[in-house]
């Protein structure tokens, strides 16, 4: 009897979830930040395809003119930097956020307020750059802003300093996630889960923040030179002045090309997790998929210049680019093979999510042909700022990123919410968006290696882009239907979908011992583990199972009003750049103010 009342008293000392909007606001559970990720992106995601549909209904036939020129240099420039930075980026962070904790049996992450900071600076951050349509247009030089374009003299307006500060803006936002990030996976593992027994997910987010927090310095170096040149009149990037344009280019890609990594390792991830699941088969050469993975991070600093062949760098760098560019597809090609081989022999379940991750490896692989065409400088030379590239990106990033991410929704989907989403609807979504993927972009090729320019407004009729173009254009409205299906089946089946209890799929890594959804704890006992594939493995999972029973009170960080406080005060500040030392004054005082009570805000 008493033991009974002891029991009784444990479970009520648990922490209970919150409801309503200010719990929202406050909240620095890791589950609900990458609920309020997934959705802030998924939207950024949707007005970056809205900007595509205008693009292509400007190209869908020759001396259209439905937009200006200045509005579809806009289009563009905003709509690689939101895909890229507000889209991309910010989906995988969902997916690090709500399951890295999960996937290594921790309670939450290493710095719950830090993580709730690195959303609402996010969020604010996107907000500031669409803040410039309402003020002078939105910037209009391309994502990758090369100079002199970006000089006072070809870019009057505030566009380009609204793209500059809100860069930086989203830097701080992905540095402090990749810091969190980092410590929570090195720190923070269950007893037993060595770094070769962690989840090829939780390799990739680990690799990536990595990345994350060496290469946004470099790009954060180029913009702070570029707001000097804009605000104060210095000459970094002006040959009037002895400067080279070309440092742009280099800062750019030594950061760029490291973000292609950023883009496409947590899909990778994503992948690796999926297979085995939907195969019934430990993911087939686990130590040499890890290790790829850690190549390719480290390789993907040594072929920014393959993006500037066409600048004249010379015959030795020529080569030695040419050189890096062959070796890092041979870490991809290597992961490639271990899918395969994982998925040989296999018990296969078709499931929604195995087709997207089939169809990744067959996109992806796609992408990674047309671009091993560029580690030839003189194909580079008849390729590059032309559609083909366009094409090439769009099959690494559209084919292979976004389908990796499509393939964690529909994976994680019963986790995160307890109900399945609907496998009709999924896969009517999945042969929707590969066939009017291909349809858009595969034409892309042909009418790049025609000659058609990137970033062109229009095209005379009779060169042969007319029925190419259009065909893109259709296909691309063919995506938004896809998309449309994706939204109905996920606001349908979140209310409505059927139950999906603890582990629907058969899983192997630890969030499939917890309830759906997992509760504010998580774990109420910290699980051992004693293989890489726990939940397959019997004396893990008795462990991982027994680990959902409370047996004692359970500490959790307490909710936070001021992260958000101080990613308010943090972008007040750098818009006083813009707006004037009347909003720039008070955003110092707000950080100031918000840091020092964030730092003595008491932890219990």
């Amino acid at each position: 009897m008493a033991s009974t009342i002891a029991t009784a008293a444990a479970v009520h000392a648990v922490p209970r979830s919150e409801s309503g909007l200010w719990s929202w606001i406050t909240t620095v559970d890791h589950k609900r930040i990458g609920a309020l990720y997934g959705v802030t992106a998924f939207i950024l995601f949707l007005v970056g395809g809205i900007e595509a549909l205008v693009i292509r209904l400007q190209l869908a036939q020759p001396g259209n003119h439905f937009i200006s020129p200045d509005v579809y240099n806009q289009m563009f420039t905003m709509h690689g930097t939101t895909m890229v930075f507000l889209a991309v980026m910010p989906l995988s962070a969902s997916f690090f956020n709500f399951l890295v904790p999960l996937m290594i049996g921790a309670r939450d992450v290493a710095f719950p307020r830090l993580n709730a900071f690195s959303y609402w600076v996010f969020l604010f951050g996107a907000i500031f750059l669409h803040v410039s349509f309402l003020h002078g247009g939105a910037p209009n030089v391309g994502w990758f802003g090369y100079a002199n374009l970006t000089a006072k003299g070809f870019s009057p307006g505030s566009g380009v300093d609204f793209w500059a500060i809100g860069l930086q803006i989203l830097g701080i936002a992905s540095l402090a996630a990749a810091f969190n990030f980092i410590v929570t996976i090195i720190n923070m593992r269950a007893p037993g889960m060595g770094f070769m027994r962690m989840p090829p997910f939780v390799w990739m987010t680990l690799v990536t923040s990595f990345l994350i927090i060496l290469a946004f310095p470099v790009i954060t170096v180029a913009l702070v030179f570029l707001l000097f040149d804009r605000f104060t009149g210095t000459n970094f990037f002006v040959p009037a002045a002895g400067a080279d344009p070309l440092l742009w280019q280099h800062l750019f890609w030594l950061f760029g090309h490291p973000e292609v990594y950023i883009l496409i390792l947590p899909a990778m991830g994503i992948i690796s997790e999926v297979l085995p699941a939907f195969s019934r088969k430990p993911l087939f050469g686990y130590p040499v998929v890890v290790y790829s993975g850690i190549f390719i991070g480290f390789m993907g600093w040594g072929v920014w210049s393959h993006h500037m062949f066409a600048v004249g760098l010379g015959p030795l760098a020529d080569s030695f680019f040419a050189l890096t560019t062959m070796l890092i597809a041979i870490p991809t090609g290597v992961k490639i093979f271990n899918w395969l081989a994982t998925i040989w022999g296999g018990k296969l379940r078709f499931t929604t999510a195995m087709h997207f991750a089939l169809g990744f490896i067959a996109l992806f692989t796609m992408g990674g042909l047309s671009g091993f065409m560029h580690a030839s400088p003189p194909a580079d030379l008849q390729q590059t700022d032309t559609y083909f590239v366009v094409a090439h990106i769009h099959y690494v990033l559209f084919g292979g990123a976004l389908m990796g991410i499509f393939a964690g929704i529909y994976y994680w989907f019963p986790k995160m919410t307890g109900r399945l989403m609907n496998e009709r609807l999924g896969k009517l979504h999945f042969w929707l968006m590969v066939t009017a993927m291909n349809v858009t972009f595969f034409p892309m090729h042909f009418v790049g290696l025609l000659g058609m320019p990137r970033r062109v407004y229009t095209y005379a009729p009779h060169m042969g882009f007319d029925w190419m173009n259009l065909t893109s254009t259709v296909g691309a409205f063919g995506i938004a239907v896809g998309l449309l299906v994706f939204m109905w089946n996920w606001w349908t089946s979140r209310r409505h979908g059927e139950p999906a209890g603890n582990d629907p799929w058969g899983g192997a890594s630890l969030e499939w011992a917890l309830p759906s959804p997992p509760p504010p704890w998580n774990f109420a006992t910290i699980p051992v583990v004693r293989s890489i594939d726990p939940l397959w493995h019997r004396e893990s999972r008795a462990a991982a199972l027994a680990a959902n029973e409370p047996s004692g009170p359970i500490h959790m960080p307490p909710s936070s009003h001021w992260p958000i406080v101080s990613a308010l005060g943090a972008t007040l500040l750098m818009s006083g750049m813009i707006f004037g030392w009347a909003i720039g004054i008070p955003g110092l005082v707000v950080t100031l103010a918000g840091i020092y009570a964030w730092a003595f805000e008491p932890c219990t």
